[in-house]
């Protein structure tokens, strides 16, 4: 009975991290809106500095949990500028976690509160998440011939000319990467000619080009990122996948991220070149993942090729932004006029935010 209850606790260890970043939430929230109240008549660019500096207290919450208290060792191949840059950050789609490695990156850079997603449209239901990073630059987008081209447009003309810092994060696969996916992906790639790929999905080209036709003279370069998280299931094999969950309960030790800077001049401009260009980089993408679990040589297998640089983050980065944010959760919930505001943001937020997100599409 002892060992089970053991055992019990010991898969309940995602739960800490899960209460205190959902805990929190309805407390940014306040925190945000209060903020939106009282800039209402600051110039745009002093607003979205200083709403910059709130969103990386919050992801400094995410990336502490997802980082320091699942003690993942992050390894990181390539080339990965130290100073913030305007970019556009093109990866390949695993796991729920990758959104996190993105910050991970960033927050390396400095640049963490610049990050802003291209996300699928069925996000924007998320209560308070979906309508916050709305908020805070995040694009939905449908997929195929639904997808939105003008929207996508007009919004990223409006970053550029209010000088916003870009740190796009656009997954081209469109969806995470599973075999049932997998399957009709290559059969997809299979009948038009393509490359058949085995570790990654055939990229949809229509975000990623219109991100860059839009944005061309203002960012400076695009980071093709190839992540792998290492682990393994309970009969001890190689998994391909880490779900936000078994990563919480400490079942991946070490992130894999290769990193290429792609400078804006060595992109090509023209849709269908850039379609091309695109492929060759999944292709890419593939082999490298592909070297990772089945390279011959045992010595270079579980690792890209190159030198990774094991790349530690301290904890003063992190750390106040838990302190702060849940301890002001905490004061909030001691009081009786506290937890009236927290149920308000929790539910009043909600409401609000999936109105907003209905009435915006």
């Amino acid at each position: 009975m002892l060992l089970s209850l053991v055992l019990h606790t010991y898969s309940m260890r995602s739960l800490l991290p899960g209460v205190v970043l959902l805990g929190s939430a309805p407390t940014y929230v306040l925190l945000w809106g209060a903020w939106r109240l009282l800039s209402a008549l600051l110039p745009a660019r002093l607003y979205q500095r200083v709403d910059d500096h709130m969103y990386c207290v919050y992801q400094s919450m995410v990336v502490f949990f997802f980082e320091h208290y699942t003690g993942a060792q992050i390894l990181v191949y390539g080339d990965l500028p130290k100073n913030k840059e305007n970019i556009i950050y093109l990866a390949n789609h695993r796991s729920t976690v990758d959104w996190i490695v993105a910050d991970i990156l960033a927050m390396r850079q400095n640049a963490v509160g610049h990050v802003r997603y291209v996300l699928k449209d069925q996000l924007k239901w998320l209560p308070l998440y979906g309508y916050y990073f709305s908020q805070h630059g995040g694009i939905y987008v449908k997929r195929s011939t639904k997808f939105n081209e003008g929207k996508m447009r007009a919004t990223l003309q409006s970053y550029v000319n209010a000088g916003t810092p870009m740190y796009l994060v656009i997954f081209p696969e469109g969806t995470r990467y599973n075999p049932k996916v997998l399957s009709a992906s290559q059969e997809f790639a299979a009948q038009r000619g393509l490359p058949v790929l085995k570790y990654v999905l055939t990229p949809r080209i229509k975000a990623t080009y219109v991100a860059f036709d839009s944005m061309k003279n203002y960012i400076e370069a695009i980071y093709d990122v190839t992540v792998v998280y290492e682990g393994k299931d309970k009969e001890g094999r190689q998994v391909e996948t880490t779900t936000m969950t078994e990563f919480l309960c400490r079942h991946c030790p070490k992130i894999h991220i290769h990193i290429d800077r792609i400078d804006r001049k060595d992109i090509p401009e023209e849709q269908e070149s850039m379609k091309r260009w695109l492929h060759q980089r999944f292709e890419k993408k593939d082999k490298l993942l592909m070297e990772f679990y089945e390279s011959p040589d045992p010595e270079r297998r579980n690792q890209f090729p190159g030198k990774s640089v094991n790349s530690k983050l301290s904890l003063k980065k992190t750390l106040p932004s838990v302190l702060f944010l849940s301890g002001l959760t905490a004061g909030l919930l001691m009081t009786e006029v506290g937890r009236k505001l927290y149920a308000n943001a929790c539910i009043c937020g909600t409401v609000f935010g999936c109105l907003w997100v209905s009435f915006r599409a």
